[in-house]
Parts: structure tokens; C-alpha cells; sequence
């Protein structure tokens, strides 16, 4: 078997069977949808299609999350020897952190579906080829943040360490991004990091389909947040899904970087996480 599907199924199978994950993920989602549905609605009555504009922002936000999130596992299998054995097989380090980075993406794209599909239940009026669209937005963003939450997995060391760097990454960029707040609203000084982040052209080009907003032009695009102007230079929408595919393939190089540097005998994982090594299966 292909070790990157190998290691895409094991993980796939050990999310499956973690009830707690998987309820709290949807759960936060479907709150966010609620929230944002029914309390905000009246907030953005001055665009065409309010609930499409919000609950796209909730989907792709809870795809960054999870994906993020996700990439914890990575500890578990380093603390409980499962890593240290695959190291030492016949298996290549771009296979291993690319089996972990499309699991995380996999796991993080079926959830942004169920997202989905209670957001089209709750007013989202998209159709057959925008369903389609957006679920490979999903994926290929979910692969991007998989892999900046696998690097910072591997540089955490530790679980707590790790849960305390992604939080403090995740909750600011989820902010300035436009994914709750329009980047049209966001001050000035907080620019340069709405510029860096690759949360705010995902969720650009993700707005950008379920709008439909294909017939704006640029200054149009602009207004309404799903493009931005540096200085004069305009980042449409399919720009931006490009710059996140880029920082995507940055921090999987970096990755690799760090499996081929692994030193993985003083990782340490907070009691309770498992990721499904051999600590998880006695």
C-alpha cells in the first residue's frame, strides 16, 4: 500500500473513532453558524446575499481551525514511539509529512461539508457547481493550514506548548482575516497582518464563489472585501488562492526540513491526547 494513503487511513480512522473530537468540531461549527445567522443577519443588510457573505466566512474559518487543530496528533504518535517506527522504515519524509498534512486536510474538508450543508438548510443558496467549487477551496486551503499546523506540532514539542502557540496564532488571524469582520472595517495598524495572512485569501476566494460575485469588477471586489488593494496593486481573489497555496508548500518544505532533522526522544504529550500509537492501543 501507498505509505501516504496508509497514514491518511489510520488517521482518518483514529479521528473516527475519537467521539469527543469529532462532537465538539461540529458543535463549535454549528454554533458559529446559529450565532452568526441569526444575531448578524441585520448587520450586513446593505449586500445581496447576507447569509451566503456570513456563512461562508463560518465555513472556511472552521476549516482552518480544525486542520490547525488536527495536526496534534503528530505528538501523540511522537510520545508514544509510533513515529520513532515509521522514521526507520523504508519510507520517504516528504511521504510522512505529506500522509499527515492530506489526513489533516481530509478530516478538516468532510467537517467544512457538514458545515455546508446545515449552512444551505439555514439560508445558504448556492448551487450544484458552487458546492463543487467551494469543497476544493476547502481542500486545497485545509492542506495549506494542515501544514502550518503540522511545523507547528514539530516545533512545540509538547502539547501544552503546542495548544498555547496555536491559539494565540489561530484567534488573531481568524479575526483580521474578514472571515467575522470585513478587512474594509479593520484599522489601519493591523494591516500589514491581514496582508500576511493566508486565512483572509482563502476566505476571499471562498466568498468570492458563494457570492457568485463573478461579474464585480475590481473596485467592486475591493468594497466588499473579497479583494484587496496594496498600495495600488490589487490582489484579486484567484491571486489570493494562489498565495495560499504558496505559503502552503513554504511550511510543508519546512516540515520535511524538521522530520529529516527529527529528534523526537524528549517530546512529551499532555495526559488525555492520543493520537493512536501504540500508547492508544493498549
Amino acid at each position: 500500500m501507498n505509505p501516504i494513503i496508509a497514514i491518511v487511513q489510520r488517521n482518518l480512522l483514529n479521528y473516527v473513532r475519537s467521539k469527543g473530537r469529532v462532537f465538539g468540531a461540529l458543535f463549535m461549527s454549528m454554533f458559529m453558524l446559529m450565532m452568526f445567522s441569526f444575531l448578524m443577519k441585520s448587520s450586513m443588510s446593505g449586500l445581496d446575499a447576507p447569509m451566503n457573505y456570513l456563512i461562508s466566512g463560518v465555513i472556511i474559518m472552521s476549516v482552518f481551525q480544525v486542520s490547525v487543530n488536527n495536526s496534534s496528533d503528530i505528538l501523540s504518535d511522537i510520545s508514544s514511539g509510533y513515529m520513532r517506527e515509521v522514521l526507520v522504515a523504508p519510507i520517504a519524509r516528504t511521504q510522512i509529512s505529506m500522509g499527515n498534512i492530506l489526513s489533516g486536510a481530509v478530516i478538516a474538508t468532510l467537517q467544512g461539508v457538514v458545515t455546508m450543508t446545515v449552512g444551505i438548510v439555514l439560508g445558504l443558496r448556492i448551487n450544484i457547481l458552487q458546492i463543487l467549487l467551494l469543497t476544493v477551496v476547502m481542500l486545497v486551503s485545509a492542506m495549506a493550514f494542515s501544514a502550518i499546523g503540522l511545523f507547528l506540532a514539530t516545533i512545540s514539542r509538547n502539547s501544552p506548548a503546542f495548544q498555547t502557540i496555536s491559539s494565540m496564532i489561530m484567534m488573531p488571524l481568524t479575526f483580521v482575516s474578514g472571515a467575522y469582520i470585513p478587512t474594509t472595517m479593520i484599522p489601519g495598524f493591523l494591516l500589514p497582518i491581514v496582508y500576511l495572512n493566508p486565512l483572509t485569501y482563502t476566505t476571499s476566494i471562498f466568498r468570492y464563489i458563494a457570492l457568485g460575485a463573478y461579474t464585480l469588477d475590481t473596485g467592486e471586489l475591493v468594497e466588499q472585501g473579497m479583494a484587496l488593494n496594496i498600495g495600488g496593486f490589487v490582489i484579486v481573489p484567484l491571486m489570493g488562492l494562489a498565495i495560499t497555496i504558496l505559503i502552503g508548500a513554504f511550511f510543508f518544505v519546512l516540515c520535511v526540513r524538521k522530520f529529516d532533522q527529527a529528534d523526537f526522544s524528549t517530546i512529551k504529550v499532555a495526559a488525555g491526547m492520543r493520537g493512536g500509537g501504540a500508547a492508544a492501543r493498549r
